[in-house]
């Protein structure tokens, strides 16, 4: 590495650690802490005045919890940008805008009743629903820190750890949000494995022929390449152009399988030097056939492995049979391409991250895909967004007999089914 180099990678590492570790605070937050203090002092005496009567009275609680509300959102109000542009100002409140406020409602309610009762991080402690304002302002818009500051009356780095302290509390309801399906519910979200029959209607399948559980694919999240791994020319490039050449570190493997709805069963993160291909989940439903309900299966492109489970395309010998078979693959693989635009197209932020730690890029990633779930379960569909072009793979993944088997007898079926119905 060029001396030129080091220094900057050098320059790079401590401005990080400082924005991270240490911020000064400025007057605008000394003089929030202090109102804080002192509206909780008050809180605490009056408080301490109900619970010492041997009846505390429902209306002089309710009196103070809607004074306490009523502090919190005039704080958020009237707050106005004084150290950024009127630029940065006018950006700011309009992501404040696009977050939608029965969203913020419903995400604070949910980690409220949550097992994590961890208090969120930062100095001047916002209340948990702007917390929640706060957070999704960031992963829904591709805006800094600096912007987001003036509106909040917070240092940089105050909601740099606000916001991670936020996708901390998050992930923790990843077991109950990213769940996969068994029993009845596993049988609801089937679908048939071809719409080319003519049967999909009735929601069930020809004998011969498997039902579709969920599909399995990934997609790429690019990051910034951690320190000391990259010059500012290669960045530049690495960023607006994914090429081949690029290093693999510049970007995160977001590992999915969705159903039918988009919603999200599985996630798995890896760095971009991770090859694998749904190993570790074929594993898995190789030691627990009883995830998939019988004759059921999962899809997914070629470049994975093709197991009993997991039907990919034929990648060899086009023949009019193996195309039939790659067509019909190809109306479920749509299903996940759409949900991976979606996600993309909520979270604005996941179309480059400026995170050059692994951990934190990974944190960000996983609390999108919880809150996609989430955002679900609300009935919120998110815009619609570009779908990406498929990952080209030159040959299969790796190949299990059975899964050989399993799919040249669905190819011939199907070829059968419908050469005989066209006769």
């Amino acid at each position: 590495m060029e001396p030129g180099d080091c220094v900057i990678s050098a320059g790079r590492a401590v401005l990080d650690m400082v924005e991270q570790e240490w911020q000064p605070l400025s007057q605008n937050e000394l003089e929030l802490r202090l109102d804080q203090a002192v509206e909780e002092l008050l809180e605490a005496d009056l408080l301490a005045r109900v619970t010492a009567q041997p009846q505390p009275p429902a209306p002089v609680y309710l009196h103070v919890m809607q004074t306490q509300a009523s502090m919190e959102t005039e704080s958020l109000s009237t707050q106005t940008p004084t150290n950024s542009s009127q630029g940065d100002a006018a950006e700011t409140q309009e992501a404040l805008e696009d977050v939608d406020s029965a969203a913020v409602k419903y995400i604070t309610e949910l980690l409220q009743s949550s097992n994590s009762k961890a208090r969120l991080a930062g100095r001047a402690r916002l209340s948990l629903s702007h917390t929640v304002l706060l957070s999704l302002t960031l992963l829904s818009k591709r805006i800094s820190y600096r912007s987001v500051s003036s509106q909040f009356r917070l240092e940089k780095g105050n909601i740099h750890r606000i916001f991670f302290s936020f996708c901390e509390r998050v992930i923790k309801l990843q077991e109950e949000q990213v769940t996969w399906p068994s029993g009845a519910e596993a049988v609801d979200v089937l679908v048939p494995f071809s719409g080319l029959l003519g049967n999909e209607k009735e929601g069930r399948e020809e004998p011969g022929f498997p039902q579709v559980l969920g599909v399995l694919g990934h997609t790429r999240i690019p990051i910034r390449l951690p320190i000391g791994k990259h010059d500012v020319e290669s960045v530049v490039h690495e960023v607006k152009r994914m090429k081949k050449e690029a290093h693999p570190d510049s970007w995160l493997n977001l590992e999915l399988v969705c159903d039918r709805t988009g919603r999200f069963l599985h996630c798995r993160i890896s760095k971009g030097s991770d090859v694998d291909r749904a190993g570790a989940l074929r594993d898995r439903l190789e030691q627990h056939p009883d995830l998939l309900p019988p004759g059921s299966c999962l899809v997914a492109r070629a470049g994975y492995p093709l197991t009993a489970h997991i039907l990919t395309p034929f990648t060899d010998g086009h023949g009019q049979r193996e195309e039939l078979f790659n067509q019909t693959l190809e109306t479920h693989l749509d299903i996940l391409d759409q949900a991976v635009a979606k996600l993309k197209a909520r979270f604005q932020r996941l179309r480059y991250l400026d995170i050059g730690n692994y951990e934190r890029a990974s944190a960000v990633v996983s609390t999108a895909c919880v809150l996609h779930n989430v955002f679900l379960n609300m009935g919120q569909n998110a815009p619609e967004g570009q779908t990406e072009e498929a990952a080209t793979q030159e040959g299969e993944g790796e190949t299990e007999e059975a899964g050989v088997r399993r799919r040249d007898a669905i190819s011939d079926l199907l070829h059968k089914k419908l050469h005989s119905g066209a006769s």
